[in-house]
């Protein structure tokens, strides 16, 4: 309910720099329904080691004085890195529920929220979910509709557009960026187009061109002004994403539109079974299967977490 609550709140978020890994615990934050103060962290050197023990040593210098008493009865994480600073909270304390795997100290978690694309063991401490914790919720999806309402101008079927780029690397090659612009253009009555920081600008401008024969709106990243992105979900008769983004195509589960899932080349495994287990459980298919629409429910994974957490008592 309320991020950046007073420092005696009894739950913290500990918040990675990184804003898709942050937005997984306070999503799950936002849908408890209860104040909750949110810990932003910097990372120092020694965050990129494997830390095996429960410790505030990754911290930036300076980053650890937000971590002070009243310590919190719950924390809620996400992330390698933030894990040992969870970890030490745990030790003063504090409940523990995080967001992917945490490398070590795993059993010091009272809850793992893993997504099924990465195989979790069934365990009781582990709550397997499709794709990853998101703050896309119904609320903000009805407002997102509500302030973006001009989208409903442009001809449908709108068809939002959400292109990432590779996990590590320069950028999404103009040629498949232009390619996958042109086959959505092809069956849109107009697109709505979004990329993300590891699009770069050449892909940009690359799928710039492959839409303008067509009505469309595109969000340039880092561009001034309000960010339509959450009023392309709304607004999305159906959507296509590229499997290289957990984020995205969390994201976009969170709405009732057909979803399509656009393989950019290069997809790692893991990312393969992630489109694999969307399609299992019949929440998307793959972008050949466009643009035949399917019925499918909105998913709602950061609200059943948080009920979990309210059926454990932790808040």
């Amino acid at each position: 309910m309320t991020e950046g609550a007073a420092a005696g709140e009894a739950i913290w978020v500990l918040a990675d720099p990184r804003a898709g890994t942050a937005a997984q615990p306070l999503g799950i934050a936002e849908r408890l329904g209860v104040p909750f103060r949110a810990v932003p962290l910097a990372w120092g050197p020694l965050a990129r080691l494997p830390w095996p023990w429960p410790s505030l040593a990754g911290l930036a210098a300076g980053a650890g004085g937000a971590i002070h008493p009243p310590w919190p009865r719950l924390v809620l994480s996400a992330g390698r890195r933030s894990a040992p600073v969870a970890r030490w909270l745990g030790r003063r304390g504090a409940r523990l529920v995080h967001c992917m795997r945490p490398g070590f100290g795993a059993a010091e978690f009272d809850l793992l929220v893993l997504g099924r694309h990465d195989a979790p063991p069934d365990r009781p401490t582990i709550l397997p979910i499709l794709g990853a914790c998101h703050r896309m919720s119904p609320d903000r999806l009805a407002a997102a509709r509500e302030e973006w309402r001009a989208l409903a101008a442009l001809p449908s079927p709108r068809v939002a557009l959400l292109l990432g780029g590779p996990v590590r690397g320069e950028g999404m090659a103009p040629d498949v960026a232009a390619a996958l612009g042109a086959r959505v253009a092809g069956f849109a009555g107009s697109v709505l187009a979004t990329a993300s920081r590891r699009t770069g600008a050449p892909a940009t401008e690359a799928l710039a061109a492959a839409l303008a024969p067509v009505p469309h709106r595109l969000h340039r990243w880092g561009a001034a002004g309000a960010n339509p992105y959450a009023g392309f979900l709304a607004w999305a008769d159906s959507i296509v994403v590229t499997g290289d983004s957990v984020s995205m195509l969390s994201e976009a589960m969170a709405t009732a539109a057909p979803l399509f899932i656009a393989d950019p080349g290069g997809l790692g495994p893991r990312h393969e079974r992630l489109a694999a287990s969307l399609v299992a459980a019949g929440q998307a298919r793959m972008l050949a299967a466009a643009p035949a629409p399917f019925a499918r429910a909105p998913l709602d994974e950061p609200g059943r977490v948080a009920a979990a957490i309210r059926a454990r008592g932790w808040a």
